[in-house]
Formats: C-alpha cells, sequence, structure tokens
C-alpha cells in the first residue's frame, strides 16, 4: 500500500542538491490499470499501481537489464526521466522529502512527494513553506498521466 501527498514546486530550495539523489527512466505499458517499468540507477522494476490519489495498491517486482529494455520497446507515451533527491524533513517523524526534478520533455517540473505509514498522518501533514501547491488529488501530476503528454 502506498501513502502520498504530492506538491508542485515552484522554486527549489536552496541546496537541494547536495543531497543524494537517484537517477531515475520509467515508462508505462498501460495507465488504466498502471503498469510501468523503472530504471533506477543500476536497477530495474516492473510496478503496478491501483487505483486511488492519497492511498492505493502498489506492487514492485524486479526487472534485470535486458527484460527491461525490452518492455521499454513495448511502452506507450514518454519515457519519463528525473533525478530524485532524498531530503530528510527536520521533523520527530523523520520523513524525507522526494524530489523528482524533471529532465527531457519535462525539463523545469518539480514535484515533490513524501510517503506516510498512515492515511491520518498524511491527512495531518503540514508542508514545508517551499512547497508548492498539493495536487495529490487532482491527478495533473500523477506520472503516468504525464507519459501521456500534456
Amino acid at each position: 500500500m502506498e501513502i502520498e501527498r504530492k506538491y508542485l514546486i515552484d522554486t527549489l530550495p536552496a541546496g537541494y542538491d547536495s543531497y543524494p539523489f537517484r537517477q531515475i527512466q520509467q515508462a508505462y505499458l498501460c495507465t488504466d490499470p498502471v503498469v510501468r517499468i523503472r530504471k533506477e540507477d543500476e536497477e530495474y522494476y516492473l510496478t503496478y499501481k491501483g487505483r486511488g490519489a492519497l492511498v492505493r495498491e502498489e506492487y514492485n517486482l524486479p526487472l534485470n537489464g535486458r527484460a527491461y529494455s525490452h518492455l521499454l520497446e513495448k511502452a506507450d507515451g514518454i519515457v519519463l526521466s528525473k533525478r530524485r533527491y532524498l531530503i530528510p524533513l527536520k521533523d520527530e517523524r523523520g520523513l524525507t522529502v522526494e524530489l523528482d526534478v524533471f529532465e527531457g520533455v519535462y525539463e523545469g517540473l518539480a514535484l515533490a512527494e513524501v510517503e506516510f505509514s498512515t492515511e491520518e498522518e498524511a491527512l495531518s501533514f503540514t508542508p514545508p513553506q517551499w512547497f508548492g501547491r498539493d495536487v495529490t488529488f487532482s491527478g495533473e501530476y500523477q506520472n503516468s498521466r504525464l507519459s501521456r503528454g500534456r
């Protein structure tokens, strides 16, 4: 189960690029339901995501590079590329911001996601000041939607 909030970032925070990051490339075999393939640094995954905005099912299965390349040829739409910076929040819960800075077609787009243990924790979350509009429930910035183009 994935429980997360997502925010549009208008201005990147100072020093964001000093945090650890992962280079991510992902593509979609299907967007309803979501079936995604992802290369994250040198690891590969096939992911199924159920419907939902704040809370939804998510299952990850490991792939190898050959299987990823084979499936990438079958993907629909835009292959998304981004750097995901891992920024710890300075609060008692020990949460981490996953700051996605997009490259390629979506150069200039930045989104922040925060994952939670419970729905109550997610709903009571107060974002840092540098976060922009909460887009969790709109769906307009779901990666599966971005893969279909603007």
